[in-house]
């Protein structure tokens, strides 16, 4: 997290902390007090300059709120204390899309680097969660062919294009992307190496591994999961010649309009999402020029760049406050 904040350029460190357990199996009422309970826990430990608090894997903007309000039972109302909360207590417009909208960027900066556009290519989506359904919706939105989705629940082809606001009105109907009318259905893990020109993968960490790497077909990956590629898949990928656009810059969307959330909230002043996303669009864009030009600098891919630009920023602070040793 430390990393991919300097990449973008926002003022955070990063740290990640959590409880373990499967919040599918627990009662909402159950959720709840697990949540305060873990915030009476840490409520001296986070602060508004000092730790943020903001939504991962199996947490929403409900959880958020459950923070927020056990926090403020000991330091008073503090709504920059978390981000990704509700927007009716302070919540950013745009929050909800940022990771998905924040790749789409991404992949456009990417692409019109090679002299290519969404609109031309093929596009395989690996998790239909909140980062795969709106990637996916948005790249289907600009003309994208998204010919292949999966998830936990299944996974659908279409080489013609998948409709994406169809299948996501099915999965919120059935909760399960089986039966799709508008596809034929595909083996869950056949999609990593589908013939596609992009491949975004937005579940888990490990998915692209020695096992598979060598069967992969795309020409891009875009990382909008953390860590989806293993160091043996990355250097077989590179020897393949596929472009990698990886996840420390990749799904930095996120992160950055949870910055904007808290700069919000600070400021007492609530953007409309036309600011939002049009400041996230920028923010990305200009990262990814930034790791560009490092990577002619010295040579190397856009995964050394990205870690090489974070990295050379965390330094350089870390020399100006006179902590080197």
């Amino acid at each position: 997290m430390t990393w991919k904040t300097a990449v973008v350029d926002i003022p955070y460190g990063g740290a990640k902390g959590g409880i373990g357990c499967t919040p599918k199996e627990l009662s909402k009422s159950e959720l709840e007090r697990l949540t305060r309970v873990f915030t009476q826990k840490i409520h001296d430990l986070i602060g508004v300059n000092t730790d943020v608090p903001a939504p991962d894997m199996g947490t929403n903007a409900q959880t958020m709120a459950w923070i927020l309000d056990e926090y403020s039972k000991f330091h008073g109302h503090s709504p920059a204390i978390v981000t990704g909360k509700p927007i009716d207590l302070g919540g950013s417009l745009g929050r909800e899309a940022a990771t998905g909208r924040g790749v789409v960027f991404a992949t456009e900066a990417l692409l019109a680097e090679h002299g290519k556009s969404i609109k031309d290519l093929t596009f395989a989506v690996q998790g239909f969660g909140n980062v795969g359904s709106w990637a996916a919706k948005l790249i289907h939105e600009r003309g994208g062919k998204v010919i292949a989705v999966s998830d936990v629940t299944g996974a659908v082809k279409n080489l013609n294009g998948i409709n994406i606001p169809d299948l996501l009105k099915h999965k919120e109907a059935t909760g399960s992307l089986n039966n799709f009318n508008g596809g034929d259905a595909m083996d869950a893990s056949e999609l990593l190496v589908h013939e596609c020109d992009v491949l975004i993968p937005c579940a888990l960490g490990g998915v692209l591994n020695r096992e598979n790497a060598g069967n992969v077909r795309a020409k891009f990956i875009i990382e909008a999961a953390n860590h989806p590629t293993d160091p043996e898949a990355d250097e077989i990928l590179n020897k393949k010649g596929v472009i990698i656009l990886p996840d420390i810059y990749a799904n930095a969307g996120g992160v950055t309009v949870s910055y904007f959330e808290w700069v919000q909230n600070i400021q007492g002043f609530m953007w409309d999402e036309e600011k939002v996303n049009e400041e996230l669009r920028r923010y990305m864009t200009r990262a990814f020029h930034n790791i560009k030009s490092l990577c002619q600098t010295h040579n190397c891919n856009l995964r050394m760049g990205a870690f090489t630009l974070g990295v050379n920023r965390v330094a350089r602070a870390t020399v100006l406050r006179g902590w080197e040793a």
